[in-house]
């Protein structure tokens, strides 16, 4: 028996389930699958969500899941300095992703989605301008079919190599990650995610620490994914040298691939939208995605409401959404690219003295790969001509 809907969508994380509900709340009927036996597990970030995401997708903090308030971040250097930049209001939250995501999950049933989990999907074909999904729900076998659906099935989306939209990223535009939730720590501040720079620490990355509560934080490391070393030794040692974090408890272990350098041209084909994840739609500077993917959830669910209503699936119209999204989000991640490119060329001793020389929010402008700052800092930097040099080569 085939069960027919107007939208599959594959993959019920934050991309994954902001579409379904969307769609569902246009009037579409939607089938939202996911092969993890909970919605919300593994969590794989350190679940970081800036306060200004909150607002542009219409969400409100609820304390249930939004449960530590984040009035800003401190960076520091490979020799220690730290750099503050501390709002008088909170900038953000630190999520338990676990019970944001179930509650994502309740926004899209409710709405009139049918989001299921443990639903291993097999094997996905066209045929006569829809497409056929054949699945495994617990062991039984189920067939579904619409004339679009969309890959939210993360980094590796073998959802878009079967549709034959190319995702595959060069070794180099992975980072890899590994993070330990813990317990019974001590840290400097509560109130300011940390982020730990140099090469001996994280090489081309940082560690950082992500409040969730006085005693309680994501602690985790972001490094180049070609490296024969592991990123889980890089933590432990870095964790090892701090008396606040090296005797503390180990609530949860998250690992993974990042995708922080190769965004897709094209994120669509004939009957197939990719989004978050499986669309590389992350920060190439700190690595996050949670708001990206869902407000590259929204622009998916726009055009394919469109589709639907004009009976078009084809990629030519489809990739509507790849024109939204470089519009309104990706060539601005482009821009911050380049920063994060220079950034990756500093030796320890650059850094130092990029930390001795500029403020919080110059450092800021580097990453977000202003090329205007270049200039303005000129005179800033007098004494190594040549970072100038590699900044304006790096950001133009």
């Amino acid at each position: 028996m085939m069960d027919n809907y107007d939208a599959i969508v594959v993959g019920a994380g934050p991309a994954g389930l902001r579409a379904a509900t969307k769609l569902a709340a246009g009037g579409a009927s939607v089938l939202c699958v996911d092969k993890k036996q909970e919605i919300g597990v593994p969590v794989r970030c350190g679940e970081g969500l800036g306060l200004g995401w909150f607002k542009r997708l219409g969400m409100q903090p609820d304390h249930a899941w939004a449960v530590q308030e984040i009035f800003g971040a401190a960076i520091i250097s490979p020799a220690g300095k730290k750099i503050e930049m501390r709002g008088p209001t909170p900038s953000g939250y630190i999520l338990e992703r676990r019970i944001f995501e179930k509650r994502l999950a309740y926004i899209a049933a409710k709405e009139g989605a049918k989001v299921q989990a443990k639903t291993h999907v097999k094997k996905v074909e066209r045929k006569g301008g829809h497409v056929e999904v054949t699945a495994r729900f617990i062991g039984e076998e189920q067939k579904y079919s619409a004339p679009v659906i969309v890959a939210a099935d993360g980094v590796d989306s073998l959802i878009s190599k079967q549709m034959g939209l190319q995702t595959v990223m060069k070794l180099v535009d992975y980072d890899s990650g590994f993070q330990y939730e813990m317990a019974g720590i001590d840290f400097d501040d509560p109130d300011l995610i940390s982020l730990y720079f140099g090469n001996e620490v994280a090489p081309r990355g940082y560690c950082w620490i992500f409040p969730k509560g006085k005693h309680e934080a994501n602690v985790g490391i972001g490094i180049d994914g070609y490296r024969k070393e592991l990123a889980k030794d890089y933590l432990d040692n870095w964790i090892a040298k701090h008396d606040g974090l090296k005797n503390g408890s180990i609530i949860n272990v998250f690992c993974g691939g990042i995708p922080v350098g190769g965004f897709l041209p094209n994120m669509v084909k004939d009957n197939l939208l990719a989004v978050g994840d499986a669309a590389h739609q992350v920060d190439p500077i700190h690595g996050g995605g949670i708001g990206l993917a869902m407000e590259a959830a929204d622009m998916v669910s726009e055009v394919v409401l469109e589709a639907i209503e004009k009976k078009d699936f084809s990629e030519k119209f489809l990739s509507k959404y790849n024109k939204l999204w470089y519009e309104k989000r990706g060539n601005s991640l482009l821009k911050r690219l380049k920063g994060r490119h220079f950034m990756e060329k500093l030796s320890d001793e650059d850094m130092e003295y990029l930390a001795g020389m500029l403020s919080g929010d110059e450092i800021l402008s580097v990453a977000n790969g202003d090329i205007k700052i270049a200039a303005k800092l000129a005179v800033k930097l007098v004494k190594r001509p040549d970072l100038v040099k590699k900044m304006i080569a790096t950001l133009n």
